[in-house]
């Protein structure tokens, strides 16, 4: 097993690993290489079957079902990610992290391409690890001990911001309610780093602040966030895989592939509770 880093301070692509039967040692190096960068890619997976998609997340541990994505017919663990050639709208094009509107958010996923265009529909990531390091002195005191509101309502509900697209019919779940609060600051479960955990799509306000009033310090973590060196970009490829530490990262779906068809298989992993 060999990694080469995707970006300065985010990513590592891994060669020499066959998905479909790694385990033991080598599954726990894969665990702790993507711990450590937030997102491993793996090419070359083509034997990478929705049944071996599923034993593979197994091994890893439990698997979260996602409630609003569309599920495979055969394969209910597997949620469809997908976009059609006439629709205008993807999933996930903007900066976030899967599931943070649970009580105890989902650790992270594995993500297989199966249908692409014949080009764009990159994916990004963007290190949350760096990101808490790069802040000032001053702006990391003033987060020290605060707590932030997620939810995914505004976004997946009836009338929300999905439900007013050309998606807004493929989704389920839009009559469920969400809400978790979180520290602003979170050490990861594993390897004790302190990581950003704010994110623009679901985090709200700030726990005592009307969302106005916590917009300026939210957006000042946000733009921190993205800054070039703590981003890395996936060009997805026939028999791709990436998984990713939603802890540890955002991730960013790239629109730009109008008038073609992209579908990702998407198994989320099961999470552990957050703190500070």
């Amino acid at each position: 097993m060999e990694t080469v880093p995707l970006a300065p301070n985010c990513g590592v692509e891994i060669t020499g690993v066959n998905l479909a039967s790694v385990d033991g040692r080598e599954l726990d190096s894969i665990k702790q290489a993507i711990f450590t960068h937030g997102v491993a890619l793996f090419r070359g997976q083509d034997d990478f079957t929705p049944d071996a998609h599923i034993a593979f997340a197994r091994r890893w541990g439990g698997i979260d079902i996602n409630n609003y994505f569309p599920l495979t017919d055969d394969h209910p663990e597997i949620a469809v990610v997908r976009k059609r050639a006439d629709q205008v709208t993807n999933i996930g094009g903007g900066w976030h992290t899967d599931h943070s509107y649970d009580q105890i958010p989902a650790m992270g996923s594995i993500l297989v391409a199966r249908t692409l265009p014949p080009s764009g529909g990159d994916t990004l990531w963007a290190h949350m690890g760096e990101a808490y390091d790069a802040l000032s002195d001053e702006l990391k005191q003033e987060i020290e001990g605060l707590e932030a509101f997620h939810t995914a309502d505004h976004i997946y509900e009836e009338g929300g911001l999905y439900a007013q697209t050309d998606i807004g019919s493929d989704l389920r779940g839009q009559g469920l309610k969400t809400g978790a609060t979180h520290p602003i600051v979170i050490r990861h479960p594993q390897t004790g780093r302190k990581l950003l955990y704010v994110n623009s799509a679901f985090t709200i306000n700030i726990v005592g602040r009307t969302r106005q009033e916590s917009l300026p310090l939210l957006q000042r973590l946000y733009d921190a966030a993205t800054q070039a060196d703590n981003v890395c970009r996936v060009a997805w490829e026939a028999g791709s895989v990436a998984i990713w530490d939603n802890r540890t990262t955002w991730h960013f779906a790239s629109n730009d592939y109008q008038g073609h068809a992209r579908e990702m298989h998407r198994i989320t992993l099961t999470g552990e509770p957050l703190a500070a």
